[in-house]
């Protein structure tokens, strides 16, 4: 599980209900930017910021909503941001 505190409470997110399983993720990691092994600065959990955008789809909610969990949502879009004009959605989904 993980806590995050929100504006009213805490958020808890249960990975077991999380759409991109280990399966799936082992074949996506090596993809997106912001591995340890790249050059720049490193993202803090690109799994956890790929079922952002995943949830974010899925609920349909605006970008200034998602729960605390993911994040500060302006840091989660703008990472969105970057990946869709570097291409990173079309290899991960290819």
């Amino acid at each position: 599980m993980i806590q995050a505190p929100l504006w009213r409470g805490l958020c808890v997110l249960d990975r077991d209900r999380f759409v991109v399983g280990d399966t799936a993720w082992e074949k996506v990691a090596p993809l997106p930017p912001g591995k340890p092994t790249d050059p720049g600065a490193t993202g803090k959990d690109n799994r956890l910021f790929l079922e952002a955008v995943l949830w974010r789809g899925r609920s349909g909610v605006p970008w200034r909503d998602p729960p605390g969990a993911f994040g500060r949502w302006n840091s989660v879009f703008q990472r969105f941001r970057r990946w869709a004009k570097g291409g990173v959605f079309e290899r991960a989904f290819a």
